[in-house]
């Protein structure tokens, strides 16, 4: 199933700006307590132009019942963004892979810091996965709801910190 987001940023922000919070480790810990996590960590390993963001959270399994049977009542997700080195405009690009732990489903996509219209979108591309016969195809849309909501959270949260 393919996941499309588009977040974004105040007028006047810039790449610079959005990548800072992409990599701020104090930000992406708000943007865990806006999406209700039950726990979180997040690691940032900055090296020179490039970054590796590994964001871990324990969720509420925020999903129908015959899910919650499968699940539990939690689910443990690991996102790892890779962000590469900036362009000459200082667009950049990360590589996203968000895995749920014990559980057959995985998204691998892209993250991009952009210029669109005028303004600078994070644009979010992914392909989520859910290898359960017969099932995985009704569960894919649940978990691309709880997707969906933490982009918007982490939308919220960049505007309360920009200008």
């Amino acid at each position: 199933m393919q996941i499309s987001a588009t977040i974004s940023y105040p007028s006047g922000t810039t790449p610079a700006q959005v990548y800072e919070l992409a990599t701020d480790a104090d930000f992406r810990g708000e943007v865990c307590e806006a999406t209700h996590a039950l726990d979180y960590g997040v690691s940032v390993d900055a090296h020179d132009d490039t970054a590796k963001v590994v964001v871990t959270r324990t969720m509420p399994a925020d999903v129908p019942d015959f899910m919650k049977k499968m699940i539990g009542e939690t689910v443990d997700v690991v996102q790892t963004e890779d962000w590469g080195a900036p362009d000459a405009d200082g667009q950049r690009t990360a590589d996203l892979v968000v895995q749920i732990k014990g559980q057959p489903a995985v998204m691998n996509g892209t993250a991009a810091i952009v210029t669109s219209g005028g303004e600078v979108v994070m644009q979010i591309e992914r392909d989520l996965k859910v290898s359960i016969p017969f099932f995985g195809k009704k569960v894919e849309p649940e978990i691309a709801k709880g997707i969906y909501a933490a982009v918007d959270k982490e939308q919220e949260t960049a505007a309360s910190r920009l200008p």
